[in-house]
């Protein structure tokens, strides 16, 4: 009997036991999910924490405004045409005043030039004409037929003085007298005419002649200068210095009158700014502003020098219709403070603010 009461007893303590058993596996259980969720609670605070921390520590970075450098350039060309014989430079190439950049053939102003040439020797030889006069030989024989004329005047009186006698004595009829009297007179007049071609021939040409002549020469003098003056633009020289940044033609290719050869960057450069109005607040002209350029790897001090409106609807930027008002851009000129620099046109330039 009381062996069957403890076989009926053992298996009440092991099930009491496994009970106790799954009782601490699920208080541990529980402890571990509590530990997870204040681990994870713990690193969202501490996640939040830092996030508060960073952003209160941060600092805005500064706000850039970009531009870029212009640079004053030339173009060169030639008043005349002309085929492109040889280039003294390459792009690239630093050039100064005076230097010569390349040479035309221009045989077409060369002819004229020599037509200018034989003109001038033609208005010459009239001039030197006119000035000196007559020849001594033509003085000579208009002196002689004024001489001649006399004589004939002479003979003429001395023939009227005789039909007159006769005449007043009755013996020569009126008729006769009046032919003795038109024939002194006509020789008269002869003799006359005869003494104005001598006078010309020694004055010479009349003053008015003379001062045409001369005038005319001056003109061929200054049709030559103006020839001479296209021959001169077969040699294409800088005007200024610079760097030549681009050459259009070939060597052997016609240009025209007037068309661009080559172009000349000087050293003559600035920044430009397009910026909308409520970027301007603190830029005025004579503000000092600081530039940096990625290019050259440095920040220069610039100058403003000029703010003017753009005057284009393109730039405009509406904000009307977020009961705003309109912006309109402007463009700021800045002169760099430092000139020495090896800049290119176009190269970006940035204001931080």
């Amino acid at each position: 009997m009381e062996d069957n009461k403890v076989q009926t007893q053992m298996p009440a303590d092991a099930h009491q036991s496994q009970a106790s058993a799954e009782l601490k596996a699920h208080k541990k259980q529980k402890r571990r999910k509590f530990s997870v969720i204040l681990f994870t609670a713990i690193l969202v605070l501490c996640g939040v924490a830092a996030v508060i921390v960073i952003g209160l520590n941060r600092t805005v970075p500064p706000e850039e405004l970009q531009g870029e450098v212009d640079v004053t350039d030339y173009r060169v060309s030639s008043k005349v045409p002309g085929r492109i014989l040889k280039f003294y430079v390459e792009e690239g190439d630093y050039v100064h005043k005076g230097d010569t950049l390349a040479i035309l053939d221009i045989p077409d102003v060369e002819a004229k030039l020599a037509q200018a040439d034989a003109a001038v020797e033609a208005a010459q030889s009239q001039s030197e004409k006119a000035q000196n006069g007559a020849r001594e030989e033509q003085i000579q024989g208009a002196y002689e037929m004024w001489q001649k004329a006399i004589a004939g005047q002479t003979v003429a009186k001395q023939t009227y003085d005789r039909v007159q006698r006769l005449y007043d004595e009755g013996v020569m009829t009126g008729q006769k007298r009046d032919e003795a009297q038109a024939q002194y007179d006509a020789a008269v007049a002869t003799t006359r005419a005869a003494k104005s071609q001598y006078d010309m021939a020694v004055n010479g040409t009349r003053k008015e002649d003379k001062e045409g002549a001369a005038a005319q020469v001056q003109r061929a003098r200054g049709a030559v200068s103006e020839v001479r003056s296209y021959v001169k633009e077969s040699v294409l020289t800088a005007s200024a210095d610079g760097q030549v940044s681009e050459i259009f033609p070939e060597v052997g290719e016609l240009v025209g009158t007037g068309a661009p050869i080559m172009n000349i960057d000087t050293r003559d450069w600035w920044f430009t700014f397009n910026l909308r109005e409520d970027y301007l607040p603190g830029l005025t002209t004579g503000t000092v502003i600081s530039v940096y350029m990625p290019a050259l790897g440095k920040t220069v001090k610039a100058r403003i020098t000029h703010i003017k409106d753009v005057g284009s609807f393109a730039v405009w930027k509406a904000t009307k219709a977020l009961d705003k008002y309109d912006l309109k851009t402007f463009e700021v000129k800045a002169m760099p403070l430092e000139r020495n620099l090896d800049v290119k046109d176009g190269m970006s330039a940035v204001i931080k603010r």
